[in-house]
């Protein structure tokens, strides 16, 4: 039954194409619009229909699968929009040169006119699509640290150097090798106008791949005025926020050409340096007393340190026998040795220093501004904000204790300083009995 009926329809299909003729219209311009009709209703189907059906279809793939932000990104980047441009061009690039009565250089004409047009909505859908590769891209933690920027800027310019040579290649009715071996001519004035692109490809190739430059890195670029936080790398320059909120922009390739410092190792150790000279006055230094001794013993962070030294220095001394009596023989303590011993203790006991990393406290080359005494130590936390609290309560509290040590910290002398001298001076002409004339 099902056969018969099978039958049926194909041979009333087959009559209605035999009798085609008797539906068209007898005069030629006649059936030239009719078939520019049929050839113009097949695109807009192909466009409302065929390609919202295939739009939908992926659409509906890509929720299935989870990826709603590809969808999105598609949609904001207008890529749908491209493909559904595309069908009913490429219709009237097949369909065209089916319509009777037209001279055939003209049907010619318009389809590749309509395949030009193809391809280039074309070339925009998949520009569009590396534009929505980049959008889902950096939304993931990993855009955080490496940038894809680059490669997609370069993607999109090789792209449309390649649209623009089959889209030319196409109206003029040449092979796209033709065209591309006579570029091969203008390669010295290609190679002068995309200088900086290719520089800026290389360069970001090397950073990317050397793990040089994240987004997100501090760096320190003093030729180029940038002191701050890596806010985007593109193909050709790189955004440096800096502490003001200023945005200094950096070429790409001066990034691999210049020197610069990145601190996100210092970030990534866990430890920020401490690295501050205390400037001591040269005339406060002196040897210590038995008396000062005995007072600083009662220091908690000095007793085991000072009982140490004093039973050292106590043994050198009664080795020397009767030299020891005269006191520039004998070996004494001095209020800067103790100082030290004080400021490293000091940093030991510290909860929010790096007991693991480097931790010194040394004295440096005496100079005329006064005897250098340098505090090197790491701090456990990196942020700004803290490490500048965690220094800040560290030197006040050594400050502050070069008094009980009989330290003084040097300053050079100010306005006030000669005012109070030439005061004194004063006072003491303004004293002077001078004795009577004569």
């Amino acid at each position: 039954m099902q056969l018969d009926v099978l039958e049926d329809s194909t041979a009333s299909l087959d009559r209605l194409f035999e009798n085609v003729d008797l539906y068209l219209p007898p005069s030629a311009w006649a059936q030239t619009l009719v078939a520019l009709a049929v050839v113009l209703i097949a695109a807009v189907f192909a466009q409302w229909v065929v390609a919202r059906l295939a739009i939908k279809l992926t659409r509906g793939v890509l929720h299935a699968a989870g990826r709603d932000d590809w969808d999105q990104a598609l949609s904001k980047r207008r890529a749908y929009r491209f493909v559904r441009f595309t069908l009913p061009f490429l219709v009237i690039y097949l369909s065209i040169r089916s319509v009777p009565n037209i001279d055939p250089d003209i049907t010619t004409f318009l389809a590749r006119f309509a395949l030009v047009l193809a391809c280039f909505f074309v070339i925009a859908a998949v520009d569009a699509w590396l534009s929505a590769l980049q959008d889902t891209y950096a939304a993931t933690t990993r855009a955080q640290t490496r940038s894809i920027k680059g490669y997609i800027q370069i993607g999109k310019i090789a792209l449309r150097i390649f649209g623009v040579v089959l889209l030319v290649s196409i109206l003029i009715d040449q092979s796209p090798l033709l065209m591309i071996s006579g570029l091969g001519a203008l390669s010295a004035v290609l190679l002068l106008v995309f200088k900086d692109t290719l520089l800026s490809l290389v360069a970001s190739t090397q950073l990317t791949s050397n793990d040089m430059l994240r987004i997100g890195d501090w760096i320190e670029m003093p030729q180029a005025g940038a002191d701050g936080f890596v806010r985007d790398i593109a193909l050709h320059t790189v955004k440096v926020q800096n502490w003001d909120n200023t945005v200094t922009t950096i070429p790409t390739y001066k990034l691999f050409s210049e020197s610069y410092r990145n601190f996100r190792q210092m970030f990534e150790s866990g430890g920020r340096r401490i690295k501050r000279t205390l400037r001591i006055d040269a005339s406060s230094v002196r040897f210590l007393d038995d008396v000062q001794a005995e007072r600083l013993l009662q220091f908690r962070l000095l007793h085991d340190y000072l009982e140490a030294k004093r039973t050292e220095i106590d043994s050198t001394n009664r080795s020397l026998g009767d030299l020891a009596t005269l006191p520039a023989n004998r070996r004494r303590m001095t209020n800067i040795g103790t100082f030290r011993a004080y400021a490293l203790a000091f940093l030991k006991q510290h909860g929010e220093l790096r007991q693991d990393m480097a931790m010194m406290v040394r004295m440096m080359e005496p100079h005329s501004e006064g005897i250098p005494v340098e505090v090197y130590c790491f701090t456990a936390l990196t942020a700004w904000v803290e490490y500048e609290r965690i220094q800040g309560d560290i030197f006040d509290h050594l400050l502050a204790i070069l008094p009980e040590l009989g330290l003084r910290l040097y300053q050079s002398p100010s306005g006030s300083d000669f005012s109070q001298i030439s005061g004194r001076l004063r006072g003491e002409i303004d004293d002077y009995d001078a004795p009577p004339m004569r």
